[in-house]
């Protein structure tokens, strides 16, 4: 399910918890929410600010990426493929 960030429409009425906005995870198949869960005043959806991937700290060695069973293969010539 995508996580979703909600803001109040009004910054003078909202909870605590609205005015700073919040994140909800919601299956994309229901409709974008109107009112804040707690409060009832209106929200509106932000757009995101950037997208959750995780970072990879060091080069992937073959044995690395043999263990998370994938398949190695090493070019030999001009299309050939050689499996390690």
């Amino acid at each position: 399910m995508p996580l979703y960030e909600y803001i109040t429409a009004d910054p003078e009425k909202g909870c605590r918890i609205c005015k700073k906005g919040f994140e909800i995870r919601r299956p994309v198949s229901r409709p974008p929410m109107e009112t804040c869960p707690l409060c009832r005043n209106p929200v509106k959806k932000l757009v995101s600010r950037g997208v959750s991937s995780p970072s990879i700290t060091k080069p992937l060695s073959v044995s690395d990426a043999k263990k998370a069973g994938f398949t190695v293969l090493e070019k030999r010539d001009e299309g050939t493929y050689e499996k390690l």
